[in-house]
């Protein structure tokens, strides 16, 4: 009987009780002393609330953790848009000067806004002069693009994107448009249009030939390109001279 008391005491002689919710909470021996390991909490013993949010911190390298640009490094909504003035200007400048070399990472881009801006320009000033052809534009553009693209593709061993011939084309047509300009002030049925007429055409050719051959690798083919662009630009001069 002595055994079983002292062994019922030695049982129930323990540092934590459990309360009316069914959770231990520690407490403190009646001599004072407090558990042996008061720095260990039980997964269920009871914690006060600080009184302190959790706030968590932004760092400065969250954008580039996942990937994405912060807002002041976008780019501009005309370059998403595929419109660089840059680049136009340029291509401009390749084309208004023959003997400059041309860079064939600007010129590989697909950029139709400048192409479209001088079809524009070149049916105003001929309807300036007196000659409505914006069919005869549009028309004469988008067949020799389709010829243009398919000949390039049968003499270049590199891959012809159908927006990189359309692009040189059209920005090569700039001397033809300053023709055009030039018809509204003057005849050029004379001699003195019959030279500016051949002048344009060998500038609008060269500048073209010039462009596809620095970016299609085809160096030794100028002349083979130079052919069927002065035939193009040909029928451009017709128009603006007729």
């Amino acid at each position: 009987m002595g055994d079983f008391q002292q062994f019922e005491q030695d049982f129930y002689q323990t540092g934590y009780y459990i309360d009316d919710q069914g959770r231990a909470l520690a407490y403190f021996d009646t001599d004072g002393e407090q558990d042996a390991m008061p720095n260990i909490l039980d997964p269920f013993m009871e914690q006060r609330y600080s009184g302190e949010i959790y706030q968590p911190t932004m760092h400065s390298t969250a954008f580039s953790s996942t990937g994405s640009e912060s807002p002041e490094e976008e780019p501009p909504l005309l370059v998403e848009l595929g419109i660089d003035f840059d680049h136009m200007w340029q291509k401009t400048l390749t084309v208004l000067n023959p003997l400059k070399p041309a860079d064939g990472s600007i010129m590989n881009e697909t950029d139709l806004t400048g192409p479209i801006l001088f079809c524009v320009a070149l049916g105003v000033t001929l309807m300036m002069a007196g000659k409505v052809h914006f069919d005869y534009v549009y028309g004469i553009s988008a067949i020799a693009c389709v010829g243009m693209y398919f000949l390039l593709s049968l003499m270049s061993s590199l891959a012809v994107s159908y927006g990189c011939v359309a692009s040189v084309l059209g920005y090569c047509l700039l001397p033809i448009v300053a023709l055009s300009a030039f018809a509204v002030f003057y005849s050029l049925q004379g001699i003195l249009g019959t030279v500016l007429a051949l002048l344009a055409i060998c500038w609008c050719s060269f500048s073209a030939s010039k462009i596809f051959i620095s970016t299609l690798a085809m160096q030794e083919q100028q002349l083979l390109v130079f052919y069927p662009c002065a035939l193009l630009y040909g029928l451009f001069t017709l128009l603006t001279v007729f």
